[in-house]
This record gives C-alpha cells, structure tokens and sequence, in this order.
C-alpha cells in the first residue's frame, strides 16, 4: 500500500468536540478531554499483521443500533422529536423518566427480527463484520444478562437473546463480530452517567455502584457468553476514572485478546482511532482509523426518516474513507419489529453488488497517493496499481489526472463497459486519458493505472478544464485569519462538519496553490456565510483581481463573484480576502472555479 500522510492530531481534536458535545458531565474541561481520550495505545504497523487485520484489510463493516428506542421510533406520547432516535431518552430531547421509559419493554416484541437475514445482508453489501449495540445509553441490555433484569429476555415478550443469535449468524458466515457498549451514560441505572441520583432505598448512588454492579459484570458477560469476539466499541468516556477505564480494558484483553477497542474506550487505551460521526476526512490520515456513518439521518430507527443514502452515495462515502487511509462502518437501524427498512436494504445490496466486481478497489486497499480526493471521485491503490473510481463521469471524453510523475505500464477501464487499454498525452505534469463519452459502468466506473515504478506525485489543488473544482480551505495557507474545523447539529445529533477561515483581521487572506492546465476565463464562486452583505476580494499570481458585493446568511451556500482569468498553464495562487462585512462572523469555506463552456 502506498504511505497514508499524517492527520493524526485534527482527528483527535475532532473527537475532543464530540466527547465535549455529548458528555453529561458539565465539569469536564478540554484538558481532561484531552487526556482521556489520547491517541490509539498500539501502533498500526504492530497491530495489522495481528489482532487488526480484520480491521484493517476489509475497510468496510456493518453498524446497527437498535433497542427500546427503536420500538418508539422518534415518536414519544403523540409527539414526533426529530433527531437521532437513540438520544429520545434524554432531557435535551424527550425528557422520559427513567421509570416510564423502562416500561416500554413490557410490548417490546420484535419478532421479525432475523439474524441470519441481518447477516446475509451484511456479506451481500459487501461487509465484513457487524457491530451491534448490545447496551446504548438508554440502559437497555439487548442481551441475556445475569447481573440486571432490565435486558430483552427478562423484561420483554420476546424472551430470547438476539446477540446470541446474530453472533452465530456471523460466525456461521465468516463475517466478524463485535458488540458496542455505552460504558459511562446509562440513564435508568442508579449512579450511571446522566441516571437516577438515587437508590430504590433512597441512599445516593454513585457511579462506582453502577460501574461495578452493572458495567464491568456486563462487559464480563458480553466478552464470555458469545464466542470469538473482534471488536469491543465503547463509547461517550465522558468524566469516567482513568482507573476504571483501564479496568474494561483490561478485562476485555484478559477474555478476548483478539477484539479490537475503538478509542472511544477513553485514556488513549483504544487500537485505533473512531472518526467523528457521519464524517470522511479531507485528508489521509497515517493511523487506523474508521469513520462511523448511517445510512440516513438516525442511527436508531425513527418512522419519518426515509433519509436513505443511495448506492452511489453509500460507495462515494466507502471509496474517499478507504482513499484516505480508513475503515468505513456504515449503520442500519431496524425498526420495533426487528426488521431493517426495506429502502436500507435495497441500497446496501446494490452496493454490494458492485463492490463483488471490484473488490480490488476496497478490500486491502491503500489510500490515495494524492492525499485527498479528486473533483470526478478518488483513487485507492494496490501494489503499483492505482484504481481510479469516477463518481462524475466526464462528457467531453476526456479524464483528466493532475500531477503524475511516474511512468505509466497500461491503463485500461475496468468490470464494465469497454476494457481495451485507453489512449493518453502528457502535458505539463497532467495526465489526459480518451474516454469513451458512454459510461462504462454505475453507480461508479473504474480505471485501473498500472505503473512501471512506485507512485510519485505532485498534490498541488487542480483546477479541471471540464469540471467544476472545490478548493476548500482545509488546503489554503492562512495569514491574520483563523482556521479551524467546526461541527453543528442540523437536526440533534446529525452532525454537520467544514474547516473554514473566520476572525479576519485587516490584512487576512487566504491562499491557494494551485495546478491549471488550460489558460482562460473561469468562472468564480465563494462558498460562505455570515451576516447582511459581504465584500470578498480575490485575486491571481498573476494580478488578476475580482471584487464583489454579495448577500449573506448564516448557512454556508455559494455566491457569484465573476470571472476569474489564468493568463498561462502551471502553478499559480489564488488568494481571498475580506474587504467589508463583519470579520468575526465572516466564514470562508471554498473557492469554487467552474470551467466557462
């Protein structure tokens, strides 16, 4: 596999933000954030020909959340909350009482749930191993547990163990298994995170009752009564002991030294690195790594969200984590019934039927020597082959590669359509194949690059003669301005990330390299927001300057600014500044550079 650059500190502060939004515990400061959550406590390179091979070589893998809060659906006494289905519990949400809520087990009957179904889907999608929540926040363990009654066996019609079930399913397929844990919030036991202050007795529980009464004898459980274990994903550490961190791990190390554990265990005990949620990095990051996402806008199953992502959506999302270096879990939600929506599976399965056709491009792969994506899809690699995946297919039968050094074996379309070697020129340091103008293939077409030697490449930011190209500003070069990724909520809890240049001061500017091929008129956008109208001023190496007044709102949308010129082919700069507006709230996230036709 190609070398993967080194991100590893952005990921990290991403996941700070996420514990820091999340966390029950107010007290929390960044610094402790800091400390408990750390980096991954194994390197890569010891773990992958080990316990993380799993992991590391299928880079694709199925999440399902499902409990209590898949049977209300969103909905709770009439009224829909929309958001994230598992968090309906919670005062920032539905605001149930612990003890009404643990009253929804008593018609808690999901009795089209089918394990084998489940686990054919998954290795239908292409998937490798499946992670289930066996205890969420809620409190509600989706196991037979011995040491508390409030599980689907005891306190539910249904009386049998699904995770005995599914992890028999996916052993009986060769597919890997492994249960998630919420090991700090649990909000109907007594002294769990964000639960119950007091005992049935009236005395005051502590979090050290629940951890040892509850969790650790649950991890006991969920680590012996369920054969081969490959992964243990905790999650939300928040204002846990570093002791009683190192306790789980350990107890998971001593009963299953093969699983892996995501770094949402906390203290940098984890052996790998867990991505903030519904999030694919723009960079390739030089850890192991995954990125957790769902297939619509809940992880839980709620009955308006019909939010589906759609097979090139899904493979789009698979390819660009894959092309930065990581493991992509992809999350269903069945509903009430145990049954997953009919849409989720219908998507997952094609899919997966492309991915048997070119598993090459998935399975095993290195990330793009690139470094980041490509404006018609990305790259992933194998050997000294690099797998070209086009998600926009060009019109004008030209597909161009920016910044190729090495000497091309052969170069030929791939699974579909016409597979006889494809013509190309040189010119400058771009490499421009004839392509046919029909599409070889759908959702996404392949061409395979073989090299004489090892990749070399130039990753200075394209700008494409025939395709629109998005220069973000995770890549420019900041002065007297402010850089930094921020996250939002669109709905509670479906998380919306960019970087963007804010906190402008007089002279602020950001600046772009950039590789242009064809000299000529461009033209201009700038994706931004802030407040009343804004005056950006943008202007070329070479002089040329465009200035404009547009509107703004404090949602991020592209705006017109005019038509920028490249006088010569090379390397130029693009640099943005604000000229009126306010410079505090004034938030840059693209150039946009669109191709005049």
């Amino acid at each position: 596999m190609f070398k993967k650059s080194n991100e590893l500190l952005s990921v990290i502060a991403v996941l700070f933000f996420t514990i820091a939004s999340f966390s029950q515990e107010k007290k929390d400061n960044q610094q402790s954030m800091d400390k408990m959550w750390g980096e991954a406590s194994v390197s890569g390179d010891a773990l992958k020909n080990g316990k993380a091979k799993l992991f590391d070589q299928s880079n694709f893998g199925m999440f399902i959340h499902w409990g209590l809060f898949s049977k209300l659906g969103g909905q709770w006494k009439g009224k829909t909350y929309y958001g994230i289905g598992e968090w309906i519990m919670n005062p920032r949400v539905a605001d149930i009482p612990a003890k009404e809520y643990m009253e929804i087990a008593n018609d808690f009957n999901p009795t089209d749930f089918d394990a084998k179904a489940i686990a054919k889907l998954a290795k239908d999608a292409g998937m490798k191993y499946i992670i289930i929540t066996s205890k969420h926040h809620e409190g509600f363990a989706m196991f037979d547990s011995k040491v508390d009654d409030f599980n689907i066996v005891k306190a539910t019609p249904f009386k049998r163990d699904p995770m005995k079930e599914l992890s028999k399913a996916c052993h009986d397929l060769g597919l890997g298994f492994g249960f998630y844990y919420s090991h700090n919030q649990d909000w109907t036991t007594p002294g769990g995170s964000g639960g119950p202050t007091k005992n049935e007795n009236g005395s005051t529980a502590t979090f050290e009752d629940y951890f040892y009464k509850k969790c650790k004898p649950q991890i006991k459980e969920i680590c012996t009564n369920y054969g081969d274990i490959d992964f243990i994903w905790f999650d939300t550490p928040g204002g846990m002991k570093k002791n009683l961190v190192i306790e789980l791990a350990d107890l998971v190390k001593e009963l299953q030294p093969n699983a892996m554990l995501c770094s949402r265990v906390g203290y940098g005990l984890g052996d790998y690195i867990s991505h903030g949620d519904m999030e694919v990095p723009l960079k390739n990051l030089d850890v192991l790594w995954e990125s957790c996402d769902t297939n619509n806008d809940s992880w839980s199953y709620a009955w308006y969200d019909n939010n589906f992502k759609g097979p090139k959506e899904i493979l789009s999302r698979l390819i660009s984590t894959v092309g930065r270096g990581g493991t992509y879990l992809f999350n269903i939600g069945p509903d009430g019934n145990g049954k997953v929506p009919e849409t989720g599976v219908q998507f997952l399965e094609e899919a997966g039927k492309w991915i048997k056709k070119y598993p090459q491009v998935i399975y095993g792969a290195g990330s793009s020597p690139w470094g980041h994506a490509q404006a018609w899809g990305d790259v992933t690699t194998q050997g000294n082959s690099l797998f070209l995946s086009v998600f926009n297919w060009p019109q004008d039968g030209k597909l161009y590669l920016p910044g190729l050094e090495s000497e091309i074996a052969s170069a030929k379309i791939i699974g579909g359509g016409d597979s006889k070697e494809l013509k190309y020129d040189k010119k400058n340091n771009w490499t421009v194949f004839n392509v046919p103008y029909k599409v070889p293939d759908a959702p996404v077409s392949v061409i395979e690059i073989k090299l004489k030697s090892t990749v070399k490449v130039d990753t200075t930011q394209a700008i494409y003669p025939n395709i629109t190209s998005d220069l973000l500003t995770e890549f420019a070069a900041v002065k007297s301005a402010e850089k930094k990724s921020i996250r939002w909520m669109e709905k509670f809890g479906e998380w919306k990330k960019t970087t963007q240049v804010s906190q402008w001061k007089k002279d602020g500017t950001a600046t772009w390299t950039v590789n242009v091929l064809q000299p000529g008129k461009y033209y201009l956008h700038l994706n931004y927001s802030g407040e009343d109208r804004l005056v950006w001023k943008t202007i070329t190496d070479e002089g040329i300057m465009v200035q404009n007044q547009q509107a703004a709102t404090e949602k991020y949308d592209s705006y017109p600014m005019g038509i920028l010129e490249f006088k010569t082919a090379g390397k130029h700069t693009i640099t943005v500044s604000l000229v009126e507006g306010n410079s505090e709230t004034s938030s840059l996230k693209s150039v946009i550079i669109e191709p005049i036709y």
